[in-house]
């Protein structure tokens, strides 16, 4: 009998463990699922929407963006009137009436583009606040629609770029492409290991102060000259901010200066005249007799030139007449011989009488 009472007594502690463990576990369930207060006092309230979404049953229901409740019932009103087709009953806690004006409005809201849905109440700004079953205002849901259908495009658009990406990423491991090969192919890969060996030994060189480069980092000598010819640089560049020498005078001389700007004046006073058809220039660039007379002249000039080619006159005939050319070199060669005589003996050509009357 003692027997059969502790079996008794075990199989009772072992139901009460059981009970309150499935309790404890229902607790659990409905914090994490309902994420609200298990013993607070809550009323409901009503909205009406033209679609609900897809929003089920148990969603969270926030104001401005707190949770205070959840969606106790979703039905079909019955009434065909935009914006009033669905029926959502809210079940809000007590508390939080006194935070939520009537002329506060409901809309669909989403954790993410495609993440669970629930109902936003943003806040109003009337002094009276909402009692139990009372019903609040809702924003229409074609906005919240098309942001949806955004989010599938934008969805669709990032999935044909992952193709793409994933596209790529298998060309590589093949091997194919520059990058490919970069990373599978041998020979590159030893070619990139001599380049970089070979930068590593001209970076030691440097280092070393070996070569021109080298020599710019490491010379003592190169260095001092580099800073001499600086300081001769700053110099120079002190002594033309204080005016001295040509370049100076050039940039501080406020009467050369002047005198600049006398001389631009002046030359813009001689091309205005020059417009104005004044002096000889003007003449040539604005008066039409004057044109016409060059015109006159040079067609003249042509025409001579035009006879000279033909071989008229004396001019043309030396030009083109070889018989006039020898004429008149034999004329020159015996010119030349006369007065060579004539240096030579100059008696034989002089001769001085002296006569009486």
């Amino acid at each position: 009998m003692a027997l059969q009472n502790k079996g008794s007594w075990a199989s009772l502690k072992v139901g009460i463990t059981a009970l309150v463990a499935m309790v404890l576990l229902a607790v659990l369930i409905f914090l994490i699922t309902g994420q609200t207060t298990l013993f607070e006092d809550k009323s409901s309230i009503v909205t009406y929407l033209d679609d609900s979404a897809a929003l089920t049953e148990g969603s969270a229901v926030r104001l401005n963006g707190i949770l205070v409740g959840k969606v106790e019932k979703i039905t079909l009103s019955g009434s065909n009137e935009p914006r009033r087709v669905v029926r959502i009953d809210l079940k809000v806690g007590e508390k939080w009436f006194p935070s939520i004006p009537v002329d506060s409005v409901a809309a669909l809201g989403a954790e993410n583009l495609l993440g669970t849905k629930y109902i936003n109440i943003k806040k109003g700004r009337s002094p009276q606040t909402v009692k139990a079953g009372a019903e609040i205002a809702s924003l229409d849901t074609r906005e919240f629609d098309e942001v949806v259908q955004q989010g599938y495009s934008l969805l669709g658009s990032l999935q044909g770029i992952l193709k793409k990406v994933d596209g790529i990423v298998g060309q590589v491991e093949v091997g194919k492409g520059s990058i490919g090969k970069l990373l599978v192919d041998e020979e590159i890969y030893n070619k990139l290991l001599s380049v970089v060996n070979e930068v590593d030994g001209l970076t030691k060189a440097i280092n070393r102060g070996e070569g021109t480069v080298g020599k710019l980092l490491k010379d003592e000598k190169l260095y001092g000259d580099v800073r001499g010819s600086l300081a001769k640089v700053d110099t120079l560049l002190v002594g033309l901010q204080e005016g001295q020498g040509t370049a100076g005078k050039l940039l501080k001389d406020p009467a050369l200066y002047e005198d600049m700007r006398g001389a631009i004046k002046d030359v813009r006073t001689i091309l205005a005249g020059i417009e104005r058809g004044e002096g000889s220039a003007g003449k040539l660039l604005k008066s039409p007799e004057m044109h016409d007379k060059v015109v006159s002249t040079i067609a003249r000039l042509d025409l001579m030139l035009d006879r000279l080619n033909q071989g008229q006159g004396t001019l043309g005939q030396l030009l083109v007449n070889p018989q006039m050319y020898d004429n008149l070199n034999g004329a020159t060669r015996e010119m030349q011989g006369l007065m060579k005589d004539f240096r030579a003996n100059p008696k034989k050509f002089l001769r001085i009488q002296l006569k009486l009357f």
